[in-house]
């Protein structure tokens, strides 16, 4: 009983000592680690499978959205139609996030991501049956697209909850910077493979089939994954339980700050619903050439991804997320006011280098900074900020080019991007100076108060 006391006093101890003196966990992040230590995780299995996974899906993603952008214009010839495009993808993602989020808290996550994955492919089956047949329409269209949104925002909370099951804490930060890299080969695999079936394997058919059936064996690799055992607390589904995420984002400013930068940024300065009327009447390059302007954002994202897996882990997070967003709006104008091909793919290149660096700013944040039984919730948060910001992009872009023209739209983004940049940083100035740091102290103090709580605890008993 005494010694369970002395170790509970000195727990406590070290709780209070940790507020005034910094202390690193050395399981969360080693700053001398060598580049071998950080690709450790890759010898884990579970992790292998997942990452297959990962990149699978990502690809079919990528592939279906540049399948699908290219069909529309194709049977419209209207920039209104694309951004009516963004829209009936983002409302279904909106609404139902913050309830996916709390699925992804309450059951198997693994299931959930199998499950979620399903719908989408059956969605790119009935596609490629109606485009096959010649009864291929935008209603058929849109509804199967708003299908295929809800079936994601089901599928990546639960998703990126399930990551922190499948490796140990102290390998999560390579882990997460790994998966980055993963999903931004992803990217660029998935649109180049798009352009090319659709410009030398007879049609747009062909890349709703190819993504029917990247989707099937990702969701074999999900099943053949073993994931660590999680307790997610039985607990019923309510808006009280939905709303914990937004509250716990809300209370940690740098979050906050972090997704509504990103999110504000992705709508002015995403010029991606442009590429179809880039490609064909701007830059006049054809399929081949489409197909290379949408690999070119997600290449810039892998090369910066390999760059990072190889780096220091960035302990400035806020400095350089504002500093990456802004690089990012500046491309992106380069790119909307080009006319040279070469010109347009290397500022699309680095509008993506640029805006990976974000998001793996954010998302190691966001892991590090979420206990595990908050993590569908908080990601659903960030679904809502930012990966919905990618619709609302495509609508803003789409309309305004609708109004305007396809230039204007882009090079306007891009300079309402840096405007967001300007004003967050004039008023979060919290945000300037995070690190990551602030995140792990926070954590290993949270930690220590609760085993001290334990140990006190059983001691009573």
């Amino acid at each position: 009983m005494r010694s369970a006391r002395r170790r509970a006093a000195t727990l406590l101890h070290k709780a209070a000592s940790a507020q005034r003196t910094p202390c690193y966990h050395p399981s969360v992040i080693d700053h001398t680690s060598s580049r071998h230590d950080r690709l450790a995780v890759l010898r884990q299995r579970d992790f292998l499978c997942f990452s297959i996974a990962r990149f699978l899906s990502g690809a079919g993603q990528t592939l279906l959205q540049a399948a699908l952008l290219w069909h529309v214009y194709a049977l419209t010839g209207s920039a209104w139609h694309l951004g009516w495009l963004g829209l009936v993808r983002f409302a279904p993602q909106l609404m139902a996030s913050l309830y996916a989020g709390a699925i992804a808290d309450m059951y198997d996550r693994r299931r959930i991501v199998m499950f979620a994955q399903c719908v989408p492919a059956l969605c790119s089956a009935s596609l490629f049956v109606a485009t096959i047949s010649g009864n291929a329409s935008m209603p058929l269209i849109y509804g199967l697209v708003v299908l295929i949104a809800l079936g994601n925002a089901f599928e990546a909370p639960a998703r990126q909850a399930l990551l922190s099951s499948v490796v140990s804490e102290a390998l999560l930060p390579s882990a997460i910077t790994l998966t980055s890299t993963v999903q931004s080969l992803a990217f660029v695999v998935g649109p180049a493979v798009g352009g090319m079936l659709i410009a030398y394997a007879g049609g747009v058919h062909a890349a709703y089939a190819a993504h029917a059936v990247l989707v099937l064996i990702a969701l074999v690799s999900i099943f053949v994954l073993r994931p660590r055992p999680v307790s997610l607390p039985p607990r019923a589904i309510s808006w009280e339980t939905m709303k914990e995420g937004l509250l716990f984002v809300r209370s940690r400013q740098p979050l906050l700050g972090s997704m509504t930068l990103d999110m504000f940024a992705v709508i002015f300065g995403g010029a991606q619903a442009m590429l179809p009327v880039y490609a064909n009447d701007i830059l006049h390059v054809g399929s081949q050439g489409y197909g290379l302007l949408t690999a070119a954002l997600p290449a810039g994202a892998l090369l910066i991804s390999v760059v990072m897996v190889t780096m220091p882990t960035v302990e400035r997070t806020g400095r350089v997320l504002l500093y990456s967003i802004a690089a990012f709006g500046l491309a992106t104008m380069v790119f909307g006011l080009s006319r040279w091909f070469p010109l347009s793919l290397a500022a699309y290149f680095a509008a993506g280098a640029a805006d990976q660096v974000s998001v793996v700013m954010r998302q190691t944040t966001i892991q590090l900074a979420t206990p595990d039984h908050l993590r569908g919730r908080v990601t659903a948060v960030g679904q809502i900020f930012i990966g919905s910001s990618n619709q609302l992009g495509a609508v803003e872009s789409g309309f305004v080019a609708a109004a305007t023209s396809a230039m204007f739209a882009v090079v306007s983004g891009g300079a309402g991007c840096l405007a967001v940049v300007a004003l967050v940083a004039a008023k979060m100035p919290e945000l300037r100076r995070y690190t990551i740091h602030h995140v792990m102290d926070g954590a290993r103090r949270d930690n220590e108060v609760r085993e001290a709580a334990e140990a006190g605890n059983s001691t009573g008993s």
